[in-house]
């Protein structure tokens, strides 16, 4: 089967469910290969993000990834609708952190794929097929995979009083999506609903986005557009998480009181498996748990430091980092004859300024920071610096080997430790403590 996309941009706008924001979405056409790209236009430098399961920062009633400081909340009924109607290369491009909710459902999603007219390309569409066994089990929720070929998924769909159980079997392709998963919406238990105002969620909720179940009755707007429309919804729910595996799968999927969390660590299973296939091995994937990654790159090269950092010619001091984990980073700055300050630090004698090489360990700490606490949309800033050493001159042709620690992180203060050094010798070294503030209060 071929590739897809789109042969014409189309925009949808709505306000998201969780932030309540106005948003702005928008399908462009994307040549082969692409794949599904999400580009932040609201943030500085348009990251892109390429949905993965190893992106995944959160699953608390909505699937959100991350990458860097870009972050994505509710991605599922986007990828869903996307998957469902079999479309393999898009750009979509978004001005919030989050998708507009529209009516709960991807029956939106899917009306712009359609006036966007999907269009096959001239490659081969690549595929992910199951060749054994994978489960997963969480509480009393469980979700199996197995070999298949094509998309099949059974669902069964349960609240913990058993009133509402419903169960569903479908082979999955563009016009049974269509017509019998995209409309199912969103729904929720009323009793769950104090909490997630407490967790900052579903401040553009309604029960125009929604279906609320209290005891055995059914609140919403509209009456409801499937007799079983909660399993429905469970299953388009699983069509958009398994897309973050990066490619189609084909697999039949058998699951029973399915939710984010399971399927993610399900998908990330599958994820495991489907690189060791592209590798060429044949061992199996141990299964691994859904863990929340904070993040997930462990090098950035330079596009990704300017994703991260406000600063800008001539004051970009790392060059690239090669080194990332949760409370450590090593990073790279080639010195050359071409460094601004050089024409008068000094005449004859070029030498790069201390405070530079404390700069650059204070920006290598901010990346840290930054990424470290995943705060969207913040800017570290340095308050102070304590025993400060300069021990060697740097000079042009230098590479400088930039090493931090975070030792202390509370809230929106950090302290760190760092060092520079060149050829394996510390020419700098430097205790800091800095904060994290909205990039919008520095304008």
């Amino acid at each position: 089967m071929k590739q897809r996309t789109l042969l014409r941009e189309v925009s949808i706008k709505g306000n998201a469910l969780h932030t309540g924001d106005a948003v702005h979405l928008t399908f462009k056409p994307a040549p082969v290969n692409h794949g599904i790209v999400f580009r932040r236009v609201d943030l500085h430098g348009h990251p892109e993000l390429k949905p993965r399961v190893d992106q995944i920062t959160d699953l608390v009633r909505a699937t959100t990834i991350q990458v860097g400081h870009a972050k994505l909340h509710t991605v599922e009924h986007v990828l869903s609708a996307l998957h469902g109607c079999g479309i393999d290369n898009v750009l979509i491009e978004i001005d919030a952190s989050e998708p507009p909710i529209m009516d709960g459902s991807a029956r939106p999603f899917v009306q712009l794929i359609q006036q966007g007219e999907p269009v096959e390309q001239d490659a081969e569409r690549e595929y992910f097929a199951l060749t054994e066994t994978v489960s997963v089990a969480r509480g009393n929720s469980s979700i199996i995979a197995l070999p298949y070929d094509g998309l099949k998924i059974t669902c069964t769909s349960a609240d913990d009083r058993g009133i509402h159980t419903q169960h569903l079997s479908l082979v999955i392709d563009p016009e049974i999506y269509t017509a019998q998963v995209a409309a199912a919406r969103t729904f929720t238990i009323y009793e769950d609903i104090e909490e997630l105002i407490k967790l900052g969620k579903i401040k553009g909720g309604s029960l125009d986005c929604a279906v609320v179940i209290k005891g055995d009755k059914i609140i919403s707007k509209e009456p409801l557009r499937f007799a079983d429309e909660f399993v429905r919804h469970k299953i388009l729910d699983i069509i958009g998480d398994i897309l973050l595996l990066g490619v189609p799968l084909k697999a039949h999927i058998v699951a029973t009181r399915p939710g984010h969390a399971v399927n993610a660590e399900l998908t990330k299973i599958l994820f495991e498996k489907y690189e060791n296939w592209k590798k060429g091995g044949k061992k199996p994937a141990k299964p691994v748990a859904a863990k929340a990654e904070i993040a997930t790159e462990t090098t950035l090269d330079i596009r990704r430091v300017l994703d991260t950092l406000p600063h800008r010619y001539p004051f970009v001091m790392i060059d690239r980092v090669v080194e990332l984990s949760e409370l450590e980073l090593v990073a790279i700055k080639n010195v050359t004859i071409n460094e601004p300050y050089f024409q008068g630090h000094y005449p004859g004698n070029p030498v790069m300024p201390g405070v530079l090489q404390v700069e650059a360990i204070a920006q290598a700490a901010g990346i840290l920071m930054i990424r470290r606490i995943t705060m969207e949309g913040k800017t570290a800033l340095l308050m102070s610096c304590d025993k400060v050493k300069w021990r060697k001159p740097v000079r042009p042709g230098d590479q400088l080997s930039i090493k931090v620690k975070l030792t202390k992180v509370r809230s929106s203060i950090a302290c760190a430790e760092g060092e520079c050094s060149v050829n394996g010798q510390v020419v700098c070294s430097a205790e800091l403590m800095f904060a994290t503030v909205d990039s919008s209060d520095l304008d």
